[in-house]
């Protein structure tokens, strides 16, 4: 019996030996150089994830991970997968070099700023991420390089240059839209198979697949070597020099004024023929007077054609150009705080809205082109759709879908009783309601790059579709805030916000505080206006008369006159002006974010239906 036992402890030993000398050597697999080109990335970024307290200790174990949005290989690091998280700064210079076994590197839909990262002795990467950030700068040469690559997806950036030349058989998915990039597109065979989606919206891209070949450059002169002096062919005096200088002169001047006597000439006849329209119609010239201009001074053929160019965001949709813009009958519909809105009825038969911006010249021409880019991909059956837009520097004209039916403001307040199209009843308000808050809901998680999306959100700025016994709210003056002066932006509905008097940060709960105002008026048929200690209808104190008359117990009284009639739906109203209370809240962090604010409303609307 004792020598059983002295067996069985042996035998215990060894194995604890065997044990500790696997797990010896599975710490030794640790790779410490791959945590260290992780760590500044943790340290140089901020996100809605908490890095520094996620990312601690090794990266690796084995296969798996427990850091958030690493993957792990045989103790490697192979994925790097952050994508939508927020990240904030720019990526730090050695980042991920030291990754040698990279497979994926994924940080899409952030707010990462600098230039790309260096990738190039990344010889197992497959698959490279980072579209949809504020990535500037040229894109690599080197990855041109990389044999296994698979995936490259850098749209929506700002990045500058020329599209290196790749051609590994591998590149399946390719696209740079959406930058700043210039040059014709390589024709080599693995970029010639991608379509023209992978390089729309860049301002000077040109070639195949693009609309169009790149212009042609004209070779320079040969430079011919001076001869000697020839006693047969005496060199011209400089008389005759000077006679030939002022030969030049004297045509150059006469060109100089007959060009813009030949535009007044033809703008003449124009007016003429066409007549100078009906009382509140104007020809298109009205909008558009700069770009007569800018054709009058403009230094060349090439240069004028370039100048007056609309840039379109859905090219499919270019039925018309500046010609057809400049031909058309314009009816004004409104000055408003961003410019002058105009009706333009075109020769092809089809209307458009065309605003001419006031004060937008802050940006260079590529940053608000941009900008404005951005703004163009925006489709949401809520949101007022951007066409196409005009740009330079004197002038600025951004073309929208024409909305026939007036604003929402109009509806509510200068349309009502007998004269209303369709009776504006609680259902019907509810679901404009449930409208308004889908299409902000939808700036807020596609311009998060934006402090405030929408920043001019009002009653006014709600277009309305008047469609199969319904009313459909769709969003318009969206976005316009980045390409504001701070002085100029005082003239918006932010103004109204609290934090905006304070001088506090501007942040996209003030489009929530917007928002709470406008279902205060939808259910109450009070204007802002009538409570202002402005001077428009963008500001005022109607969620303290309100909040007023509900801390008096509540009470009908409250309603619009339309509404007082109904005989159910007074429940849901006291839930929609508790949820417009929470949203015009004083301080910021008390009012909800719009992706709850619409589950709540759908919650209500979902049980009227039920």
């Amino acid at each position: 019996m004792r020598f059983s036992l002295l067996g069985i402890f042996i035998c215990f030993m060894v194995s604890m030996t065997q044990l500790v000398s696997i797990h010896t050597s599975q710490v030794g697999k640790y790779y410490p150089y791959e945590r260290d080109a992780l760590i500044p990335l943790r340290d140089s970024l901020n996100s809605t994830l908490n890095l520094h307290s996620n990312w601690t200790g090794p990266p690796c174990y084995g296969d798996k991970s427990k850091w958030v949005g690493i993957a792990c290989s045989d103790w490697h690091v192979v994925e790097i997968v952050l994508e939508g998280i927020q990240l904030t700064g720019s990526l730090p210079p050695s980042f991920p070099q030291s990754i040698t076994l990279l497979r994926k590197l994924n940080l899409a839909n952030n707010s990462l700023v600098g230039p790309l990262p260096n990738l190039t002795n990344l010889v197992n990467l497959q698959f490279i991420f980072l579209s949809h950030n504020r990535l500037s700068g040229s894109i690599p040469l080197g990855l041109v390089k990389l044999p296994a690559l698979a995936g490259l997806e850098l749209q929506e950036n700002r990045l500058t240059g020329h599209i290196p030349p790749f051609d590994q058989p591998s590149l399946r998915n390719f696209n740079v839209s959406g930058n700043l990039l210039e040059g014709s597109v390589p024709e080599t065979p693995t970029l010639q198979r991608f379509s023209k989606s992978s390089y729309d919206h860049n301002l000077e891209l040109c070639g195949k697949p693009l609309d169009g070949p790149c212009p042609v450059v004209p070779p320079a002169p040969p430079v011919e070597p001076s001869a000697p002096p020839n006693p047969s062919h005496p060199v011209p005096s400089k008389g005759k020099n000077k006679t030939l200088k002022a030969w030049i002169i004297t045509l150059v001047i006469v060109a100089a004024v007959s060009v813009p006597l030949l535009v007044m000439l033809v703008f003449l006849c124009y007016q003429r023929r066409h007549g100078k329209g009906t009382k509140g119609e104007h020809s298109g010239e009205d909008f558009v007077e700069t770009v007569e201009k800018k054709k009058q001074s403009a230094g060349s053929t090439e240069d004028t054609e370039r100048a007056l160019d609309l840039e379109f965001f859905d090219k499919e949709r270019a039925t018309f150009d500046l010609d057809d813009l400049l031909r058309s009958s314009a009816e004004l519909l409104g000055k408003g705080n961003l410019g002058i809105t105009y009706k333009a009825r075109l020769d092809t038969r089809s209307t458009v809205t065309v605003k001419r911006l006031k004060e937008t010249n802050v940006l260079s021409k590529k940053e608000f082109l941009q900008g404005m880019q951005l703004l163009g991909k925006m489709r949401h059956d809520n949101l007022v759709e951007l066409i196409s837009l005009y740009y330079s520097k004197d002038e600025k004209l951004v073309i929208y879908e024409y909305i026939p039916h007036g604003s929402l403001y109009h509806l509510l307040h200068d349309n009502r009783g007998e004269r209303r199209v369709v009776a504006l009843n609680w259902r019907r308000r509810l679901s404009i309601v449930e409208g308004i808050a889908k299409g902000l809901t939808y700036l807020h998680e596609c311009l998060p790059s934006h402090s405030v999306p929408h920043a001019n959100l009002k009653s006014s700025n709600i277009l309305i579709i008047y469609n199969n016994q319904n009313y459909q709210p769709k969003l318009t003056d969206f976005g316009f805030l980045p390409f504001l002066p701070r002085r100029y932006s005082e003239k918006l509905s932010i103004r109204m916000s609290p934090e905006f008097s304070q001088n506090k940060k501007l942040t996209h709960k003030i489009d929530v505080y917007c928002f709470g105002i406008v279902l205060l008026e939808i259910i109450t048929g009070l204007s802002p206006g009538e409570f202002s200690k402005g001077n428009d209808d963008t500001t005022g104190d109607l969620s303290d008369q309100v909040r007023a008359a509900v801390s008096h117990e509540w009470s009908t009284d409250i309603l619009d006159m339309e509404l007082l009639s109904a005989k159910d739906g007074h429940d849901e109203m006291l839930h929609l002006i508790e949820i417009a209370l929470e949203c015009t809240a004083m301080e910021p962090e008390d009012r909800p974010n719009m992706t709850e604010v619409l589950r709540r409303i759908e919650k209500i609307h979902k049980g009227r239906d039920t």
